[in-house]
């Protein structure tokens, strides 16, 4: 079987706007993590970064997997031409009933040694020589996954109006251009 990949970025260094499925080894192995073709061309390209972010990437999913979760999306710089991403943005559709009982959250922090699956405000700290504050899996593994079940998530669009996470994750934050993200698929 092939290995899917990611296309080359556009002009404006973002993915073409659809989405696109690869399992975490092909992501591995994408553009995203080895570099988006002639290394002269990207020459501050983090190559032994990125697969970095895909471990705690894989951490995370691996745990959403085992409850059940598969619908699981990243985005953010980490899908971009930026040379060297923060972090991996996503998101991951979930049942609201499930959420909001508290059963996905404690399902979650049993399989989780650090018990960081929390979405709670008051549980967000400043990362180290950042204002913003974060939540406590992005300063363990880099990544923070939102779960999303068809509410507003605080971005919004060119005009003003707030979006759900499956509209945000796919424009652009810079200038609301329509990109690409990549769903985490199982095989």
């Amino acid at each position: 079987m092939p290995i899917r990949d990611v296309p080359s970025f556009n002009d404006e260094g973002l993915l073409p706007p659809q989405d696109f499925e690869l399992t975490l080894e092909e992501l591995k192995q994408s553009k995203l993590v080895v570099g988006p073709g002639d290394p002269a061309a990207y020459p501050n390209w983090e190559s032994t970064w990125r697969p970095r972010l895909v471990e705690g990437l894989e951490v995370l999913v691996g745990q959403l997997w085992t409850v059940g979760i598969v619908d699981i999306f990243v985005n953010g710089s980490f899908v971009e031409d930026k040379d060297h991403p923060n972090d991996v943005d996503g998101y991951f559709v979930c049942d609201l009933g499930r959420l909001s009982s508290g059963d996905l959250q404690r399902e979650l922090n049993l399989l989780d040694p650090h018990k960081l699956w929390t979405w709670d405000p008051a549980s967000r700290r400043p990362f180290r020589g950042y204002p913003k504050k974060q939540l406590p899996m992005r300063h363990q593994y880099r990544v923070e996954l939102y779960p999303h079940f068809g509410q507003l998530c605080g971005i919004r669009d060119a005009r003003g109006f707030e979006l759900e996470f499956p509209s945000a994750f796919r424009q652009s934050r810079r200038d609301s251009k329509p990109k690409g993200i990549v769903r985490i698929v199982t095989a």
